[in-house]
């Protein structure tokens, strides 16, 4: 992705600065499946750090990660890892999905962003920002762009002054087809910025 540089550069002048006074982004790459959607599950609303821990228990308990360890399992053993009750139904979902063969995360490679976008977002407990992370970091689709998202949201209103969502929307359309690379340079700025 990183390669596409000078060509979102071309798009966009702005990002020039974010790169001359920060240097270049880190673009983050995990792996896809079963076990990054149930983490990304379990990031939700909490931080990384103790959603990794929640996920280290259960699978130091189950001794693996699989669809069907989850579905052998109990709640009350979920919950006993850390495990909400809400996120416990939604990674059991999944698991559930994937058995029935109702969901084949192994074909997203070859899917469009907009066909894999749609897919995720029908199972319960997926949505938009979870489904676009998904899309990002796992399966490193090039053009992305989680308006969902309160740090895009502060950066493209610092740089681009567009205060509502449908004029970042409208503005980041010129981004196309790299809108993946465009929101890591907003983060980047907004993190680099922070000294976080």
């Amino acid at each position: 992705m990183i390669h596409d540089l000078s060509k979102i550069l071309q798009l966009e002048p702005k990002f020039q600065e974010i790169i001359d006074t920060y240097g270049n982004p880190t673009i983050t790459i995990r792996a896809s499946g079963f076990i990054a959607l149930s983490q990304l599950i379990l990031e939700q609303q909490v931080s990384i750090a103790s959603a990794k821990a929640c996920y280290d228990k259960i699978e130091n308990y189950l001794n693996g990660f699989t669809p069907q360890l989850i579905l052998q399992t109990s709640d009350e053993e979920l919950k006993a890892c850390g495990v909400s009750r809400q996120k416990i139904s939604y990674i059991k979902n999944l698991a559930r999905s994937i058995e029935k063969n109702k969901i084949d995360l192994e074909s997203f490679h070859s899917k469009t962003e907009t066909e894999v976008y749609n897919e995720l977002i029908q199972l319960k407990g997926i949505g938009k920002w979870t489904a676009q992370v998904y899309l990002m970091f796992c399966l490193q689709k090039k053009d992305v762009f989680p308006i969902g998202d309160i740090a895009v949201q502060h950066t493209m209103r610092e740089l681009f002054q567009t205060e509502s969502l449908e004029e970042m929307e409208l503005h980041a359309t010129n981004w196309k087809p790299y809108r993946s690379l465009a929101t890591y340079l907003l983060w980047h700025h907004y993190l680099k910025k922070r000294n976080r």
